[in-house]
């Protein structure tokens, strides 16, 4: 859980910096923003952490320093963040454009206006997607035992070599990663409940 928890906070900051980036006026930043999510989002992730674990230390030199769990979080963050912000981009395009020229017509600067005025309303509306990723990053997790980080899948390959028991073992790692996706989007489902802005799909 704590590959996923730490890989979903990197994720959300990056994926909503890209996000906002590639939304901006800026050609620059929407190349750039673009430019990162086309990266991340199409090599494999098992390729991603290998390339985190065993091709960047030996290119950059202080990535050596940082212990291999750390580099497996921002692997399965920096893969998940460019699907968030492709959701990001599309939660602040679905709002009226007048809000953005709204909040410049009020002084605020197009940092604040982001701020203050669209990306507020864009994370409510973004809630059920954001939920499906939450869901997906505790269970791409799981592909961290292939660098061998001690993750759920990890323990249960080496509880069922030490007991025997590989069936007994895969069966409660499974039922750990469904309760742990179910709680996930039950918890999701309750703040969507409360969130919603009035007039969008699914508002009440």
């Amino acid at each position: 859980m704590s590959v996923a928890v730490l890989g979903m906070l990197v994720a959300i900051v990056f994926g909503t910096l890209v996000g906002i980036a590639r939304t901006t006026p800026d050609r620059r930043l929407v190349f750039v923003g673009n430019a990162w999510t086309e990266l991340f989002r199409n090599i494999p992730l098992l390729v991603q952490i290998f390339l985190w674990y065993h091709v960047l230390p030996s290119l950059f030199l202080p990535l050596r320093a940082l212990p291999g769990f750390v580099l497996v979080v921002f692997a399965l963050g920096f893969f998940t963040s460019a699907r968030i912000s492709e959701q990001v981009k599309a939660g602040i395009q679905s709002l009226p454009r007048g809000q953005r020229e709204a909040g410049l017509a009020m002084g605020l600067t197009l940092a604040q206006t982001y701020r203050y005025v669209l990306l507020p309303r864009a994370f409510r509306i973004i809630v059920p997607p954001l939920t499906s990723e939450a869901m997906n990053i505790v269970k791409n997790s799981s592909v961290a035992f292939a660098v061998s980080i001690a993750e759920l899948t990890m323990f249960a390959l080496q509880a069922g070599e030490e007991t025997g028991q590989n069936i007994e073992m895969y069966l409660a790692v499974t039922l750990l990663y469904f309760v742990s996706a179910f709680a996930i989007n039950r918890g999701m489902l309750v703040v969507e409940s409360r969130v919603r802005v009035p007039g969008m799909i699914g508002a009440k």
